[in-house]
Parts: structure tokens; C-alpha cells; sequence
């Protein structure tokens, strides 16, 4: 019953709003529930987590629409300086009269619990959000949607621009396999999901047997975030048991000896842990793509509510971990020579994710590899997200501030005069010797040093998680150019900027890695 229930909320998106570009012109209330309602095991690894709700902030520039009210939900409440940074970021539009179309609303609680839940425990706070918006005229947007987001929208009657928890398993390691399977798109070979460690070993030994040439496999835990949850095989110890050398029976017990030797991408994680997890979420295995130039492109789509598959961008990623496979950042757009390829791909899979129900944003992992023969991108499918993911905001800060529009025949974005629009965008910029400084400390830099978005050039950096930077020392930014070089020269001048206010003493001491001065040597 509560499915056929949210699925009539959900219905009345389709009455409603037809198009994507509708829903920043008409009358509308929006609920904001930024809550990362994903493994809290996983997600707490990450520095600052509890402030990546302030990744959906761009949301607030939804407010130059003079008739749009936005109640936004955070677990903490928001410093007043980070909302009054982004409502003056709005063109044309007074601060005053934007702020009282914003409500915000906070739980007071910083447990590692899903916001959502954390809501839903609250019922005075429910009472609030229900009093404060008009149900015909209102959508609820979230992070990712799982069974408690489905439950808020049912106890608020406010439909969720998401989509159903039901399809939570085509956004996974095993069913995005299964997608780019039907949609025929190349892939890494890999396995079903396994269960226990016994399955798991049999399947990486015949994995290796079908590919006789790997070096690597990789291990991912079925569920996983920003490229958490995964390990890595290292085959070079264990060529003794190649196929063609011993039995199938000695080379899974081979490899099961070896699980304790796993590379993680996070140096506290232990096999220990990973296989405790293997039962509860599941697990695949991948052969790990080789190549002396890779890269890790994506494409982000839209699906309407009416089924309309749309391509809005195409990224070029920027990884780092001890394997290269936790996200960074991101450069918008894809480079030339494979961001129309990506777009086709991106359609495929809007496809068949729309003939299964699915709506709002979805994107798709990509790898990369230059051939060295002919010059050209071979180019595999890794990975589906049915969520907002790391080059969500970015993308819908450059939309929502120049108004401008994405060009699928070029895989460019325009400005409304006609102006080519590029970013470099990051959630971890990242030092040690930015922790202590408040948000208004940064306004102060960023003044100072004209570091701001310029409305009237339409350049500049704009920055989130500004939360997490007094105690983690972490920033993210997005700095929109005319050119790429232009992007990364602003991003740069950011970095340079605040080691120098900072009075940086000792460039190695850093938590994470930041981004590379040169992106990914493009051209």
C-alpha cells in the first residue's frame, strides 16, 4: 500500500511539470532534504560528511524566481554568512525579498544518522514543513531516495522529484552491469553479486581464468560512495597459480590467501572490516582497467516525469586515492574527442532506467583509456548513479547563475549571450592549514582578493562546504571560466591565495590530495 501510495504522489509530477526547465519558472514551493541517505559506515570515512547537506545550496539561486518559496532542512543549522553569500549571488533579485521566500529549518542533531531519519523522528518538525508549504504546488528534492525519503514524502503528501526507492538496485555495482548489458554498452568483465567470501573467490579465480592477462582486479562491495568500498587484487604475487599453471582449486585457494594483502583506498580500512560487510551488502568482481593515459569521464542525464530522456552535461573526473578511484573533482566539460560518444551512451541508459519508472537525475561512470596505435579512446561503462552526485552542484551552479543553456550537438554550454562556459569544480580542496578559519574569514579573503563570481563577466569561483572548513580544513569550489584555462587559472589563484593567507609553512602536511595543477594534461 505505501508504494502504490507514493507512486499517485509521484504521478502528480507528470500533471504538473512536463519538462525539466519548468520547474525554475513556475509558482512553487521546493522541500530541500539534502540528506545522504547512503551506508553511514562508508560515508563517515569521508572528512566533513555531515556538511556535504550543503552540496545542494545551489538550490537557494532557485530563488531569482520571484514566485518560488524553497524550505531547505539541514542537521545543524547553517551559518547565516553561507546564506546570505548565496542569496546574493542571485541576479536581479533583492536580498530581502529572497530571503523571505527561504525557510530553514534544522534538527539539532549531528549523529551519523541519515537526515531524513532524522526527520521523521522529529514530528513537531514534520508539522512545520507541512504548515509552511502548499501541498498542490510542491515538489520534496533530496540527495538519493530510499525507503525514508519515500516515507517523508507519503506523512508530508508532497510528491518526490526522485526516483523510487524500488529502482535502488539498477544504481548499484551488479545492476548497473545489468543496464549496460541490455543497453549493450562495453564494460569491464566482471561478475554477478556474491554473498560470502567463498563466492567471491571463486568468482575473481574465474575472472582471471576467462583473462588470462590481468594484472588487477578490483572488489567492490555491491553498495559504495565516491569510490569507497572498493579494493584492489594484486595479481603479480600470485602468477605461481596463472591459469594454464594449476588447478581451478588451487588458484581460489590462492586467492583467498591473499585477501588479507587487499589495497584499499582508505588506509584505515582492513579486510577485516570490507568482508564483514560482503553478507550485509554484497559484492562483485571487476578486472581492473589497465593504460598508461586514462581518464574517468561521466555523463549526467535527466529523466521527466513524463519519461523524456535529456542529456545535461558531460565531466571529465579528476580521481585520487591510493588507486586512483575516490572522487576529487571535476572539469566540464568532457573532452572533445569522447564527450558526443559519452552522450550517446548517457542516452541508452536514460533509456532503459526510463522504461523502469526511473526519473530525475541519474549519471553514468565512464574509464577512459587512450590507444596508443590509433590515437583514439576506448571507452567503458563502470558505473550508474540514481542520485545528485560530485558534478551535480557545479553543473547547476553554472546553470542557475548564467542562465544559460547545454548544446548536446556540441556538448558546450552557452551563456545567454552566446558565451562558451567552462568550470573546474572540487569538493576537497583541502589543507591543514585552513582548519580554524570561519566562513566569514573566507568572505574576507575572498573580497579582498576579488575571488568572488562576477555577475557581470560571468566568471569567477563560487563555494560550498564552507561548513566543513574550520574543523577540516576543507573547501569545495567551482570556478567558472571562458576557457578552460581560464577556470583552471581562477581555481589556481584560489589555492594560491588562501596558502598565502593561511601562512602556509609546510606544503606537505595535508590530509587528502588536491587537485593537480594541470588537469589531466588536456589540451
Amino acid at each position: 500500500m505505501q508504494g502504490e501510495g507514493f507512486r499517485e504522489l509521484q504521478s502528480q509530477l507528470c500533471d504538473r511539470w512536463q519538462s525539466v526547465d519548468q520547474f525554475d519558472r513556475d509558482d512553487c514551493d521546493i522541500l530541500v532534504v539534502p540528506s545522504f541517505s547512503i551506508d553511514q559506515q562508508e560515508g563517515k570515512k569521508i572528512p566533513g560528511f555531515l556538511h556535504y547537506e550543503e552540496r545542494l545550496l545551489f538550490s537557494l539561486i532557485r530563488l531569482r524566481n520571484p514566485h518560488t518559496r524553497l524550505i531547505y532542512v539541514t542537521a545543524q543549522p547553517l551559518s547565516p554568512v553561507v546564506v546570505e553569500y548565496y542569496l546574493q549571488l542571485l541576479p536581479g533579485i533583492p536580498f530581502s525579498h529572497a530571503r523571505d521566500r527561504l525557510l530553514l529549518l534544522s534538527t539539532y542533531d549531528n549523529s551519523l544518522k541519515p537526515l531524513t531519519q532524522k526527520i521523521l523522528e522529529r514530528p513537531r518538525l514534520q508539522e512545520k514543513i507541512h504548515k509552511a508549504v502548499r501541498p498542490q504546488k510542491a515538489y520534496m528534492v533530496c540527495y538519493n531516495s530510499t525507503v525514508l525519503e519515500q516515507e517523508l514524502s507519503l506523512r508530508l503528501g508532497i510528491p518526490l522529484l526522485a526516483p523510487s526507492p524500488d529502482l535502488l538496485y539498477w544504481g548499484s555495482k551488479c545492476g548497473s552491469r545489468g543496464i549496460f548489458a541490455e543497453c549493450n554498452l562495453p564494460h569491464a568483465d566482471g561478475s554477478p553479486r556474491v554473498w560470502n567470501v567463498e563466492e567471491l573467490v571463486v568468482a575473481a579465480a574465474q575472472l582471471w581464468e576467462r583473462r588470462p592477462d590481468l594484472r588487477r582486479i578490483v572488489i567492490k562491495l555491491n553498495e559504495g560512495f565516491s569510490g569507497e568500498g572498493n579494493a584492489l587484487l594484486d595479481l603479480t604475487p600470485l602468477q605461481d597459480f596463472a591459469p594454464g599453471k594449476t588447478t581451478h582449486a588451487q588458484r581460489v585457494a590462492a586467492i583467498h590467501k591473499c585477501l588479507e594483502n587487499l589495497r584499499f583506498q582508505s588506509e584505515s580500512d582492513t579486510w577485516t572490516q570490507f568482508q564483514q560487510r560482503i553478507p550485509e551488502l554484497g559484492a562483485i568482481v571487476e578486472a581492473f582497467i589497465e593504460g598508461e593515459e586514462k581518464r574517468s569521464p561521466s555523463v549526467q542525464g535527466y529523466i521527466t516525469p513524463n519519461g523524456e530522456v535529456k542529456i545535461l552535461s558531460t565531466h571529465d573526473q579528476v580521481l585520487g586515492g591510493l588507486d586512483g578511484q575516490i572522487y576529487i573533482g571535476c572539469s566540464f566539460p568532457a573532452d572533445a574527442a569522447y564527450r558526443l560518444r559519452l552522450q550517446e551512451m548517457g542516452v541508452k541508459v536514460g533509456e532503459a532506467l526510463a522504461k523502469r519508472g526511473a526519473i530525475e537525475r541519474y549519471g553514468v561512470d565512464f574509464m577512459a583509456v587512450r590507444q596508443p596505435d590509433t590515437d583514439d579512446w576506448e571507452i567503458n561503462a563502470i558505473e550508474i548513479n540514481l542520485r545528485k552526485g560530485g558534478t551535480t552542484h557545479p553543473f547547476m551552479t553554472l546553470k542557475l547563475l548564467t542562465n544559460g543553456y547545454y548544446d548536446s550537438s556540441t556538448g558546450l554550454f552557452y551563456s545567454q549571450q552566446g558565451q562558451q562556459k567552462y568550470y573546474i569544480a572540487s569538493d576537497n580542496l583541502q589543507q591543514d592549514h585552513y582548519k580554524g578559519l570561519l566562513p566569514s574569514d573566507l568572505m574576507d579573503i575572498v573580497t579582498t582578493h576579488r575571488l568572488h563570481f562576477d555577475s557581470s563577466t560571468r566568471t569567477g569561483s563560487v563555494f560550498h562546504l564552507m561548513g566543513a572548513l574550520s574543523e577540516f580544513g576543507k573547501l569545495g569550489i567551482t570556478s567558472i571560466g571562458n576557457s578552460l584555462e581560464e577556470a583552471e587559472a581562477l581555481y589556481n589563484q584560489v589555492e594560491e591565495v588562501l596558502d598565502a593567507e593561511t601562512q602556509a609553512t609546510d606544503n606537505s602536511s595535508h590530509s587528502s590530495p588536491t587537485l593537480p595543477i594541470t588537469w589531466l594534461g588536456r589540451d
